[in-house]
Protein backbone atom coordinates (compact mmCIF):
# COMPACT_ATOMS: atom_id res chain seq x y z
CA UNK A 1 0.00 0.00 0.00
CA UNK A 2 2.86 2.36 0.88
CA UNK A 3 4.52 1.72 -2.49
CA UNK A 4 1.29 2.34 -4.37
CA UNK A 5 0.67 5.58 -2.51
CA UNK A 6 4.25 6.72 -3.26
CA UNK A 7 3.79 5.89 -6.97
CA UNK A 8 0.51 7.81 -7.11
CA UNK A 9 2.18 10.78 -5.41
CA UNK A 10 4.96 10.78 -7.99
CA UNK A 11 2.45 10.54 -10.85
CA UNK A 12 0.44 13.47 -9.52
CA UNK A 13 3.62 15.51 -9.06
CA UNK A 14 4.69 14.79 -12.64
CA UNK A 15 1.30 15.79 -13.99
CA UNK A 16 1.19 19.08 -12.09
CA UNK A 17 2.42 21.51 -14.73
CA UNK A 18 2.16 24.92 -13.08
CA UNK A 19 3.06 26.80 -16.25
CA UNK A 20 0.22 25.69 -18.51
CA UNK A 21 -3.14 27.15 -17.52
CA UNK A 22 -5.37 30.21 -17.60
CA UNK A 23 -6.27 33.24 -15.49
CA UNK A 24 -9.63 32.79 -13.77
CA UNK A 25 -11.76 35.23 -11.82
CA UNK A 26 -11.03 35.19 -8.09
CA UNK A 27 -12.57 37.40 -5.42
CA UNK A 28 -10.16 36.71 -2.57
CA UNK A 29 -7.57 39.25 -3.63
CA UNK A 30 -3.87 39.42 -2.72
CA UNK A 31 -2.08 38.47 0.47
CA UNK A 32 -0.92 42.05 1.16
CA UNK A 33 -1.79 45.59 0.11
CA UNK A 34 -0.05 48.87 -0.62
CA UNK A 35 0.03 49.92 3.01
CA UNK A 36 1.03 46.65 4.70
CA UNK A 37 4.32 46.30 2.86
CA UNK A 38 7.09 48.82 3.33
CA UNK A 39 9.44 47.41 0.68
CA UNK A 40 7.49 48.26 -2.50
CA UNK A 41 9.52 50.38 -4.89
CA UNK A 42 7.65 53.62 -5.47
CA UNK A 43 7.14 53.02 -9.19
CA UNK A 44 5.32 49.69 -8.53
CA UNK A 45 2.99 51.06 -5.85
CA UNK A 46 0.06 51.45 -8.23
CA UNK A 47 -2.74 51.82 -5.68
CA UNK A 48 -0.93 54.47 -3.64
CA UNK A 49 -0.18 56.30 -6.90
CA UNK A 50 -3.88 56.55 -7.67
CA UNK A 51 -4.90 53.51 -9.73
CA UNK A 52 -8.62 53.10 -9.08
CA UNK A 53 -9.30 50.19 -11.44
CA UNK A 54 -8.52 47.28 -9.10
CA UNK A 55 -9.95 44.45 -11.22
CA UNK A 56 -6.38 43.34 -11.99
CA UNK A 57 -6.17 42.07 -8.40
CA UNK A 58 -9.14 39.72 -8.87
CA UNK A 59 -7.59 37.07 -11.07
CA UNK A 60 -5.82 33.86 -10.15
CA UNK A 61 -3.62 31.53 -12.20
CA UNK A 62 -5.25 28.12 -12.63
CA UNK A 63 -3.01 25.37 -14.05
CA UNK A 64 -4.93 22.98 -16.32
CA UNK A 65 -4.11 19.75 -14.45
CA UNK A 66 -3.81 20.91 -10.85
CA UNK A 67 -4.44 23.74 -8.42
CA UNK A 68 -1.82 26.30 -7.46
CA UNK A 69 -2.01 26.69 -3.67
CA UNK A 70 -2.05 30.15 -2.17
CA UNK A 71 1.27 31.39 -0.87
CA UNK A 72 2.13 30.24 2.66
CA UNK A 73 4.72 32.65 4.06
CA UNK A 74 5.49 30.48 7.09
CA UNK A 75 6.20 27.48 4.85
CA UNK A 76 8.53 29.52 2.66
CA UNK A 77 10.38 30.88 5.69
CA UNK A 78 10.78 27.38 7.12
CA UNK A 79 12.25 26.20 3.82
CA UNK A 80 14.84 29.00 3.83
CA UNK A 81 15.65 28.73 7.53
CA UNK A 82 19.41 29.23 8.06
CA UNK A 83 19.79 29.85 4.31
CA UNK A 84 20.62 32.66 1.90
CA UNK A 85 18.36 33.30 -1.11
CA UNK A 86 19.87 35.59 -3.77
CA UNK A 87 17.91 37.27 -6.55
CA UNK A 88 20.36 38.08 -9.34
CA UNK A 89 19.64 39.99 -12.54
CA UNK A 90 17.87 43.09 -13.81
CA UNK A 91 14.88 45.07 -12.54
CA UNK A 92 12.61 42.06 -13.11
CA UNK A 93 14.67 40.18 -10.50
CA UNK A 94 14.13 43.15 -8.18
CA UNK A 95 10.40 43.20 -8.96
CA UNK A 96 10.07 39.50 -8.06
CA UNK A 97 12.14 40.02 -4.91
CA UNK A 98 9.95 42.94 -3.79
CA UNK A 99 6.86 40.77 -4.29
CA UNK A 100 8.39 37.97 -2.21
CA UNK A 101 9.37 40.33 0.62
CA UNK A 102 5.84 41.73 0.75
CA UNK A 103 4.35 38.23 0.93
CA UNK A 104 6.79 37.10 3.61
CA UNK A 105 6.24 40.31 5.60
CA UNK A 106 2.69 39.12 6.36
CA UNK A 107 4.30 36.52 8.65
CA UNK A 108 7.65 38.03 9.63
CA UNK A 109 9.05 41.53 9.15
CA UNK A 110 12.19 41.65 6.99
CA UNK A 111 15.04 43.69 8.43
CA UNK A 112 17.17 45.62 5.92
CA UNK A 113 20.77 44.92 6.91
CA UNK A 114 22.64 46.22 3.86
CA UNK A 115 21.92 48.63 1.02
CA UNK A 116 24.15 49.99 -1.73
CA UNK A 117 22.25 52.69 -3.56
CA UNK A 118 23.20 53.99 -7.02
CA UNK A 119 21.07 56.94 -8.06
CA UNK A 120 17.44 56.13 -7.24
CA UNK A 121 17.92 52.39 -7.22
CA UNK A 122 19.02 49.95 -4.54
CA UNK A 123 21.28 47.78 -6.66
CA UNK A 124 22.70 45.58 -3.91
CA UNK A 125 20.54 45.00 -0.84
CA UNK A 126 20.13 42.39 1.86
CA UNK A 127 17.32 41.59 4.26
CA UNK A 128 17.28 39.26 7.23
CA UNK A 129 14.44 37.42 8.94
CA UNK A 130 15.94 37.06 12.45
CA UNK A 131 13.46 34.44 13.72
CA UNK A 132 14.51 32.09 10.92
CA UNK A 133 18.11 33.22 10.45
CA UNK A 134 17.13 33.58 6.79
CA UNK A 135 18.69 36.05 4.38
CA UNK A 136 17.27 37.38 1.10
CA UNK A 137 19.54 39.45 -1.14
CA UNK A 138 19.38 41.45 -4.35
CA UNK A 139 22.31 41.61 -6.76
CA UNK A 140 22.03 43.97 -9.73
CA UNK A 141 23.49 42.20 -12.77
CA UNK A 142 21.43 42.87 -15.92
CA UNK A 143 23.58 40.62 -18.14
CA UNK A 144 24.62 38.02 -15.49
CA UNK A 145 28.01 38.05 -17.23
CA UNK A 146 30.51 40.89 -16.88
CA UNK A 147 29.24 44.04 -18.54
CA UNK A 148 29.80 47.77 -18.68
CA UNK A 149 26.48 49.58 -18.86
CA UNK A 150 25.85 52.35 -21.39
CA UNK A 151 26.51 55.90 -20.27
CA UNK A 152 26.10 59.49 -21.41
CA UNK A 153 29.40 59.20 -23.29
CA UNK A 154 28.85 55.71 -24.75
CA UNK A 155 25.34 54.62 -25.85
CA UNK A 156 26.37 50.97 -26.14
CA UNK A 157 26.51 48.34 -23.44
CA UNK A 158 29.71 46.28 -23.47
CA UNK A 159 29.33 42.58 -22.65
CA UNK A 160 32.13 40.10 -21.95
CA UNK A 161 30.36 36.84 -22.66
CA UNK A 162 32.96 34.41 -21.30
CA UNK A 163 33.26 36.03 -17.86
CA UNK A 164 30.56 35.79 -15.20
CA UNK A 165 29.82 39.02 -13.32
CA UNK A 166 31.91 38.77 -10.16
CA UNK A 167 29.84 41.46 -8.43
CA UNK A 168 27.47 38.63 -7.53
CA UNK A 169 29.46 35.50 -8.34
CA UNK A 170 32.14 36.25 -5.73
CA UNK A 171 29.46 35.71 -3.05
CA UNK A 172 28.32 32.42 -4.57
CA UNK A 173 29.85 30.34 -1.79
CA UNK A 174 27.42 31.82 0.75
CA UNK A 175 24.28 31.34 -1.39
CA UNK A 176 21.87 28.41 -1.02
CA UNK A 177 19.31 29.38 -3.66
CA UNK A 178 19.92 31.68 -6.64
CA UNK A 179 17.00 33.09 -8.62
CA UNK A 180 18.22 34.44 -11.97
CA UNK A 181 16.10 36.85 -14.02
CA UNK A 182 17.35 38.74 -17.06
CA UNK A 183 16.72 39.53 -20.72
CA UNK A 184 15.37 43.05 -21.23
CA UNK A 185 18.80 44.71 -21.23
CA UNK A 186 19.79 42.56 -24.21
CA UNK A 187 17.43 44.61 -26.38
CA UNK A 188 19.60 47.71 -25.86
CA UNK A 189 22.45 48.54 -28.31
CA UNK A 190 25.59 46.67 -27.30
CA UNK A 191 29.04 45.50 -28.34
CA UNK A 192 29.92 41.91 -27.51
CA UNK A 193 33.35 40.63 -26.52
CA UNK A 194 34.50 37.01 -26.30
CA UNK A 195 38.06 36.13 -25.45
CA UNK A 196 40.32 38.90 -26.73
CA UNK A 197 38.15 39.81 -29.71
CA UNK A 198 34.91 41.59 -30.54
CA UNK A 199 32.27 39.01 -31.48
CA UNK A 200 29.87 41.55 -32.99
CA UNK A 201 27.21 43.98 -31.89
CA UNK A 202 23.52 44.73 -31.71
CA UNK A 203 22.35 47.96 -33.35
CA UNK A 204 25.64 49.85 -33.45
CA UNK A 205 25.59 52.00 -36.61
CA UNK A 206 28.84 53.89 -37.08
CA UNK A 207 30.94 51.15 -35.50
CA UNK A 208 32.88 48.70 -37.65
CA UNK A 209 31.34 45.59 -36.08
CA UNK A 210 29.15 42.82 -37.46
CA UNK A 211 25.47 43.02 -36.49
CA UNK A 212 24.62 39.71 -34.81
CA UNK A 213 21.43 40.55 -32.89
CA UNK A 214 21.03 39.35 -29.33
CA UNK A 215 19.55 35.83 -29.29
CA UNK A 216 22.86 33.95 -29.49
CA UNK A 217 24.35 36.44 -27.05
CA UNK A 218 21.59 35.79 -24.50
CA UNK A 219 22.28 32.07 -24.88
CA UNK A 220 26.04 32.51 -24.39
CA UNK A 221 25.50 34.71 -21.32
CA UNK A 222 23.21 32.19 -19.64
CA UNK A 223 25.49 29.30 -20.60
CA UNK A 224 28.52 31.04 -19.07
CA UNK A 225 26.51 31.81 -15.93
CA UNK A 226 25.17 28.30 -15.39
CA UNK A 227 28.56 26.72 -16.17
CA UNK A 228 30.18 29.01 -13.58
CA UNK A 229 27.65 27.93 -10.96
CA UNK A 230 28.12 24.24 -11.76
CA UNK A 231 31.91 24.53 -11.77
CA UNK A 232 32.12 26.48 -8.52
CA UNK A 233 29.35 24.86 -6.50
CA UNK A 234 28.28 21.66 -8.21
CA UNK A 235 30.86 19.42 -6.58
CA UNK A 236 30.21 20.43 -2.97
CA UNK A 237 27.79 18.06 -1.30
CA UNK A 238 24.26 18.89 -2.43
CA UNK A 239 25.66 22.00 -4.06
CA UNK A 240 23.25 24.85 -4.67
CA UNK A 241 19.71 25.37 -5.91
CA UNK A 242 19.17 27.51 -9.01
CA UNK A 243 15.96 28.90 -10.52
CA UNK A 244 15.92 30.71 -13.86
CA UNK A 245 12.84 32.94 -14.18
CA UNK A 246 12.06 33.09 -17.89
CA UNK A 247 11.60 36.27 -19.92
CA UNK A 248 8.47 38.28 -19.18
CA UNK A 249 6.98 40.19 -22.16
CA UNK A 250 6.16 43.88 -22.08
CA UNK A 251 2.73 45.12 -23.19
CA UNK A 252 3.39 48.52 -24.74
CA UNK A 253 0.85 49.46 -27.39
CA UNK A 254 2.99 51.80 -29.47
CA UNK A 255 6.59 52.76 -28.81
CA UNK A 256 7.62 52.93 -25.15
CA UNK A 257 9.24 56.34 -25.63
CA UNK A 258 6.50 57.79 -27.84
CA UNK A 259 3.42 57.75 -25.61
CA UNK A 260 3.17 53.94 -25.73
CA UNK A 261 0.75 52.63 -23.10
CA UNK A 262 -0.82 49.44 -21.73
CA UNK A 263 -4.52 50.35 -21.37
CA UNK A 264 -5.97 46.81 -21.10
CA UNK A 265 -7.95 46.14 -17.91
CA UNK A 266 -8.38 42.34 -18.19
CA UNK A 267 -6.16 39.33 -18.87
CA UNK A 268 -6.10 37.85 -22.36
CA UNK A 269 -7.90 34.54 -22.84
CA UNK A 270 -5.69 31.66 -23.95
CA UNK A 271 -7.26 31.63 -27.43
CA UNK A 272 -7.00 35.40 -27.77
CA UNK A 273 -3.23 35.77 -28.03
CA UNK A 274 -0.43 33.43 -29.10
CA UNK A 275 3.07 33.53 -27.64
CA UNK A 276 5.33 34.08 -30.64
CA UNK A 277 8.22 36.09 -32.04
CA UNK A 278 10.82 37.51 -29.67
CA UNK A 279 8.97 36.50 -26.49
CA UNK A 280 8.76 32.86 -27.57
CA UNK A 281 12.39 32.82 -28.74
CA UNK A 282 13.77 34.33 -25.51
CA UNK A 283 11.81 31.76 -23.48
CA UNK A 284 12.95 28.89 -25.73
CA UNK A 285 16.63 29.81 -25.36
CA UNK A 286 16.38 30.01 -21.56
CA UNK A 287 14.53 26.68 -21.27
CA UNK A 288 17.04 24.95 -23.56
CA UNK A 289 20.05 26.25 -21.64
CA UNK A 290 18.54 25.19 -18.31
CA UNK A 291 17.90 21.68 -19.65
CA UNK A 292 21.42 21.42 -21.09
CA UNK A 293 23.01 22.60 -17.84
CA UNK A 294 20.88 20.11 -15.87
CA UNK A 295 22.10 17.26 -18.04
CA UNK A 296 25.72 18.27 -17.51
CA UNK A 297 25.35 18.86 -13.79
CA UNK A 298 23.47 15.59 -13.25
CA UNK A 299 22.83 15.36 -9.50
CA UNK A 300 25.41 17.92 -8.43
CA UNK A 301 22.86 20.72 -8.06
CA UNK A 302 19.15 21.35 -8.41
CA UNK A 303 18.28 23.54 -11.38
CA UNK A 304 14.86 24.44 -12.82
CA UNK A 305 13.22 27.03 -15.04
CA UNK A 306 10.44 29.12 -13.53
CA UNK A 307 8.62 29.31 -16.85
CA UNK A 308 6.41 32.37 -16.39
CA UNK A 309 6.58 33.74 -19.95
CA UNK A 310 3.13 32.58 -21.04
CA UNK A 311 1.26 33.44 -17.85
CA UNK A 312 2.92 36.88 -17.85
CA UNK A 313 2.13 37.35 -21.54
CA UNK A 314 -1.58 36.93 -20.76
CA UNK A 315 -1.58 39.79 -18.20
CA UNK A 316 -1.45 43.15 -20.05
CA UNK A 317 -3.52 44.65 -17.22
CA UNK A 318 -0.96 44.08 -14.44
CA UNK A 319 1.60 46.81 -15.18
CA UNK A 320 1.91 50.19 -13.46
CA UNK A 321 1.25 51.98 -16.76
CA UNK A 322 0.85 55.69 -15.97
CA UNK A 323 0.80 54.91 -12.23
CA UNK A 324 4.55 54.49 -12.18
CA UNK A 325 4.29 58.12 -11.02
CA UNK A 326 1.97 59.52 -8.31
CA UNK A 327 -1.37 60.99 -9.52
CA UNK A 328 -0.30 61.05 -13.19
CA UNK A 329 -3.49 62.71 -14.47
CA UNK A 330 -3.82 65.38 -11.81
CA UNK A 331 -3.10 68.14 -14.34
CA UNK A 332 -5.19 66.57 -17.10
CA UNK A 333 -2.15 66.24 -19.38
CA UNK A 334 -3.03 62.77 -20.73
CA UNK A 335 -0.98 62.85 -23.95
CA UNK A 336 2.43 63.16 -22.34
CA UNK A 337 2.07 60.77 -19.40
CA UNK A 338 4.91 58.22 -19.27
CA UNK A 339 3.92 54.55 -18.89
CA UNK A 340 5.64 51.49 -17.46
CA UNK A 341 4.38 48.43 -19.32
CA UNK A 342 7.35 46.21 -18.39
CA UNK A 343 7.31 45.90 -14.59
CA UNK A 344 4.41 44.75 -12.44
CA UNK A 345 2.20 46.42 -9.87
CA UNK A 346 2.59 45.26 -6.28
CA UNK A 347 0.45 43.50 -5.33
CA UNK A 348 -0.19 42.04 -8.77
CA UNK A 349 0.35 39.13 -11.17
CA UNK A 350 4.04 38.79 -10.26
CA UNK A 351 3.01 37.42 -6.85
CA UNK A 352 2.08 34.27 -8.81
CA UNK A 353 5.75 33.81 -9.79
CA UNK A 354 6.56 33.35 -6.11
CA UNK A 355 3.59 31.07 -5.45
CA UNK A 356 4.98 28.74 -8.13
CA UNK A 357 8.51 29.18 -6.77
CA UNK A 358 7.30 27.96 -3.38
CA UNK A 359 5.67 24.88 -4.95
CA UNK A 360 8.93 24.07 -6.77
CA UNK A 361 10.83 24.35 -3.49
CA UNK A 362 8.29 22.13 -1.72
CA UNK A 363 8.62 19.51 -4.47
CA UNK A 364 12.41 19.59 -4.10
CA UNK A 365 12.04 19.08 -0.35
CA UNK A 366 9.65 16.15 -0.85
CA UNK A 367 12.08 14.52 -3.29
CA UNK A 368 14.90 14.93 -0.76
CA UNK A 369 12.81 13.23 1.94
CA UNK A 370 12.00 10.29 -0.34
CA UNK A 371 15.69 9.87 -1.21
CA UNK A 372 16.58 9.88 2.49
Amino acid sequence: MGKRSSTMEKTNETRCDYFNGEWVSDGKGPLYNDTTCGTIKEGRNCITHGRTDLEYLKWRWKPIECNLPRFEPQTFLQLIKNKHVAFVGDSMARNQLESLLCMLATASTPKLVYSNKTGKENQFSRWNFPSFNATVSLYWSPFLVHGIEKSSTDPNNKLYLDHVDERWARDMDEMDLIVLSFGHWFLIPAVYHEGDSVLGCHYCPGLNHTEIGFYDVLRKALRTTLKSIVDRRGARGRGIDVIVTTFTPHHFEGEWDKAGACPKTKPYRNDEKQLEGMNAEMRKIEIEEVEEAKAKARRRLRLEALDVTKLAFLRPDGHPGPYMNPSPFVNGNVKHVQNDCVHWCLPGPIDTWNEILLEMMKNWENQLRRED
